[in-house]
């Protein structure tokens, strides 16, 4: 198990980036979270097989169609064991 920490910054807020987000990691059986933040970036957070937040982590270098990602910054981090996902 592995855990990511990413911040997305560009056109994200108000776009579907939770919701998407929040699909995608329930489908891949990924704990963790994601939430608005009060910049205008969103903030994920990833935790479970390898590929399954690698790929999240991918996906959130373009979002959801309405979103325009400008950059990305990931942080590993320690393993929680956080198994659902949920959006703040």
């Amino acid at each position: 198990m592995v855990r990511k920490r990413v911040v997305v910054e560009g056109r994200v807020q108000g776009v579907g980036f939770r919701m998407a987000c929040a699909r995608r990691a329930e489908a891949a059986g990924v704990g963790g979270m994601v939430r608005n933040l009060p910049d205008g970036r969103v903030e994920a957070v990833f935790e479970g097989p390898p590929a399954s937040v690698d790929a999240l982590v991918v996906w959130c270098e373009r979002g959801p169609s309405y979103a325009h990602v400008t950059s990305t910054y990931v942080v590993d981090e320690p393993p929680l064991g956080e198994t659902v996902f949920r959006v703040s």
